[in-house]
């Protein structure tokens, strides 16, 4: 009953938690370290949550989550006898994580299938340009940049943009898109997409989606800004947003219109970073959460 309650109250204080992140300021002053706290978040709620429900499950067994669940399977006959809670218990448990499983994987498979057939499709009309090598230039008249990330990941540009662009503006973007590839930020947005599914009626969670998308983008600002100007890349940014970049195609990474200017100002006029001392609580809060729920499914309280 202990475990069950401090599930519980981990799921409550995770889903407090994501709520009040979402009006966090200091976010953007250390992208990839918000990510890493709303993807531990995400983790030890779904471990929680569910986990609340089985663990008061398999009170009978006297067992931890995965423990009693594991006697459960095999048949075994629990210490104390079974009641319609303990029933309607169990199969609300396995019901979510069930859901939360099956949503992960659909959206993971939709993911790769919309690649695939984008792989496809550029293959018969994009082509290569030595000028930027390494790049599938996309014979359209629109604005458009974007990545299709993956083990045999592209960056797509189209003829639009080129045109749109300077040459050093169009280097900023591509260094931009180049990093997505690299950090694997579709990775990081996947889970947060399939708890979208799961729960398409949550506020927080769409607020958490919206800023896990930003986030990836500040990120892979900062890691173009290596190898380009700042500026450069604001005054691309402005360009997409001013000509009206096309929509970017289901499953890829790309430059959206929205969140503009929160990203230029963040690139012309940076803020301070964050105190070393802050970073790590931060750090060690998101350890904590990634190592507590896993530990209390294990471990009978």
């Amino acid at each position: 009953m202990i475990t069950a309650a401090a599930l519980a109250a981990l799921a409550a204080a995770c889903a407090v938690g994501s709520w009040r992140f979402t009006k966090a300021d200091w976010t953007p002053r250390a992208p990839r370290l918000a990510i890493i706290l709303w993807q531990s978040l995400g983790v030890a709620w779904g471990l929680a949550t569910t986990g609340a429900m089985l663990a008061y499950a398999v009170q009978p067994y006297d067992l931890g989550v995965l423990p009693g669940l594991i006697a459960f399977a095999r048949g075994e006959t629990p210490a104390a006898a079974w009641d319609p809670l303990h029933v309607l218990a169990m199969i609300a448990g396995l019901t979510a994580l069930a859901v939360l499983v099956a949503v992960l994987l659909t959206a993971g498979v939709q993911a790769l299938r919309a690649r695939r057939r984008h792989r496809m499709l550029l293959a018969l009309i994009a082509h290569d340009d030595p000028s930027i090598p390494g790049v599938r230039v996309l014979d359209h008249p629109g604005a458009a940049a974007y990545c299709v990330p993956g083990l045999r990941s592209q960056v797509v540009v189209s003829e639009g943009a080129r045109k749109l662009l300077s040459q050093d503006e169009l280097a900023a973007v591509l260094a931009h898109e180049a990093a997505h590839v690299r950090e694997r930020h579709d990775l990081v947005l996947l889970p947060f997409a399939a708890l979208r599914r799961a729960l398409p009626w949550s506020k927080v969670v769409a607020d958490a989606q919206a800023q896990v998308e930003l986030l990836i983008e500040m990120a892979a600002d900062d890691r173009a800004r290596r190898y380009c100007s700042p500026r450069r890349l604001a005054t691309a940014l402005l360009r997409f947003g001013s000509a009206g970049a096309m929509p970017t195609p289901h499953g890829m990474l790309g430059v959206h219109v929205h969140n503009v200017m929160a990203r230029v100002d963040r690139l012309v006029k940076p803020g301070p970073e964050l105190a070393f001392s802050v970073r790590y609580g931060y750090l060690t809060l998101a350890v904590t959460l990634l190592t507590a729920a896993p530990a209390l499914w294990f471990y009978q309280l």
